[in-house]
């Protein structure tokens, strides 16, 4: 694949942000695309994440151990942000693994390369201000859901934001994400079904 032109990556920030085209000019030209084949490990545990990423094409996890098993955080697709955003803007280790659970194509960017367009003008300012904003306020809602919604409200939701989830993910990593077990999240969707 290509590299990104600059409407590629107007259109993955257009729903949070505006910006003139220069800015996107500059962006693309800063991304390194980076492909991955399914199961591959993106970033490993305890290493140091060198890249923010759009997904491009296919799917990524993101993934703590709790000491017997991956417990899945996040689940990602085409034009998500994707990064270990704290091991990013620290740049240290930290105990987050992101996977590709599809063969995939990301658009990245190195820390050093968005540090510098972040110091070019207003602008760049604004944009490093709404990439933090676009993560937080996906991972909040995701919480929120996590500890107010019954497993079967989580698992319609997500059904609803991604029809075409059982196609493209593995069915432990999507009951990982929803906080049950395979065979929970199996007795679930036959009850669903029969409703």
């Amino acid at each position: 694949m290509n590299s990104p032109s600059p409407q590629d990556i107007q259109k993955v920030f257009s729903p949070f942000y505006n910006a003139e085209t220069n800015i996107w000019e500059r962006f693309s030209e800063k991304i390194t695309v980076r492909e991955f084949q399914k199961n591959e490990v993106i970033k490993d545990y305890q290493s140091v994440e060198k890249y923010l990423n759009i997904v491009a094409r296919g799917s990524v996890g993101l993934f703590v151990w709790n000491g017997k098993k991956d417990i899945c955080i996040n689940l990602l697709y085409e034009h998500s942000f994707m990064s270990d955003y704290f091991s990013f803007l620290k740049q240290q280790p930290s105990g987050i693994k992101t996977q590709a659970l599809e063969d995939c194509i990301l658009w990245s960017i190195g820390y050093p390369d968005l540090n510098g367009l972040y110091s070019l003008n207003e602008t760049g300012l604004r944009i490093g201000k709404a990439i933090p904003e676009i993560l937080f306020l996906r991972k909040q809602q995701d919480q929120i859901n996590l500890l107010t919604l019954s497993p079967e409200e989580r698992y319609l939701n997500l059904i609803s934001q991604r029809p075409e989830i059982f196609q493209r993910t593995p069915l432990k990593v999507i009951a990982s994400y929803l906080g049950l077990t395979a065979e929970s999240l199996s007795r679930l969707r036959k009850r669903v079904a029969g409703k």
